[in-house]
């Protein structure tokens, strides 16, 4: 009964949740360990409805030696999601996982980069064979338009319009959207698709913008090893991801008074609270937003300005 329910979880989120590959088989590897688990304490298969609370709580601490607590966080999640999947559904009665505690994450290194520091890893790539090329048109669209590295590596050329300075891409949940590219993105593009002749070989995709150096169309896996290694070359922090140049492009549109709504829809977010994790925001730029905007805080600066200003020293 457990092994079937898992399989409608999962092609539940496949269908009607649009969640990607890599996000079905982290769930699933997740629920079939609870099976697992539970069929190493003679309970074979059995009937979602009759797992409690002190079962998910034992399959949770078995996991403890083996598992940090980030991963132990995301099988939380993940059974919560499964649990909430079955109670929607009226396949069972109770929810136990909603009762499950998360363990404290420690905080994730810093995966941003300051706009000196984007200006450092962008100027600073002067490579002028093609792979070069490739990776500079690389690094400028995907900080330039703020792109995950599933939609950078899954861009095709029917995909871009350079002369309108816009980038069409499929993100999650199969939701399309067109996201501007500035003048440096188009530039570094149009530098790279004149030479993208000089990949070609006989297992070229034809539509893909971003070929490896056997002529066929780039991974994400290969990106991130691009990236690790231009940040050494750079001398900048090494722990930064491709995801990282997403979380800059957001936090720099924000820090430079762009709204949140409209961050939200560039990056293709559902929901506003996924926007605000990828914000890093200084606290002078929070009181400038404040003064520019709350009516009391003008108010405050009207009175100030009405006041007369304190004796000096040489009136006593």
């Amino acid at each position: 009964m457990l092994a079937e329910r898992i399989d409608q979880f999962i092609t539940y989120l496949r269908v009607e949740r649009g969640a990607s590959a890599h996000t079905r088989r982290a769930y699933a590897s997740d629920l079939r360990q609870l099976a697992d688990f539970l069929a190493e304490r003679g309970r074979e298969n059995p009937d979602p409805g009759e797992l409690t609370l002190h079962d998910l709580r034992a399959f949770i601490a078995d996991r403890f030696d083996e598992n940090q607590a980030s991963s132990l966080a995301r099988k939380i999640s993940t059974l919560r999601s499964f649990w909430t999947f079955l109670n929607k559904k009226r396949l069972v009665e109770s929810n136990p996982a909603e009762l499950l505690s998360s363990p404290k994450v420690q905080k994730p290194l810093r995966n941003y980069l300051g706009v000196d520091e984007i200006f450092h890893l962008l100027d600073g790539h002067r490579g002028d064979s093609v792979l070069g090329v490739r990776d500079m048109a690389i690094w400028e669209v995907g900080y330039g338009a703020g792109l995950r590295v599933s939609e950078l590596v899954g861009l095709n050329k029917q995909d871009i319009d350079l002369q309108q300075g816009w980038v069409q891409t499929v993100g999650k949940g199969n939701k399309e959207r067109k996201v501007p590219l500035g003048t440096k993105a188009c530039a570094a593009l149009e530098r790279y698709l004149a030479r993208r002749h000089e990949l070609v070989g006989d297992k070229t995709d034809a539509d893909a913008i971003f070929l490896n150096h056997r002529g066929g169309r780039l991974s994400d896996r290969s990106v991130r090893r691009l990236l690790k290694d231009h940040l050494v070359r750079a001398g900048l922090d090494t722990s930064l991801t491709p995801h990282g140049l997403r979380h800059s492009y957001a936090t720099h549109l924000l820090d430079a008074g762009a709204d949140l709504r409209g961050i939200q829809e560039l990056l293709g977010h559902s929901n506003l609270s996924t926007t605000q994790r990828y914000t890093h925001v200084s606290i002078d730029r929070l009181m400038e937003v404040y003064d520019a905007a709350h009516p009391r805080a003008r108010a405050t600066r009207r009175r100030r300005a009405k006041e007369p200003s304190s004796p000096s020293s040489t009136d006593e």
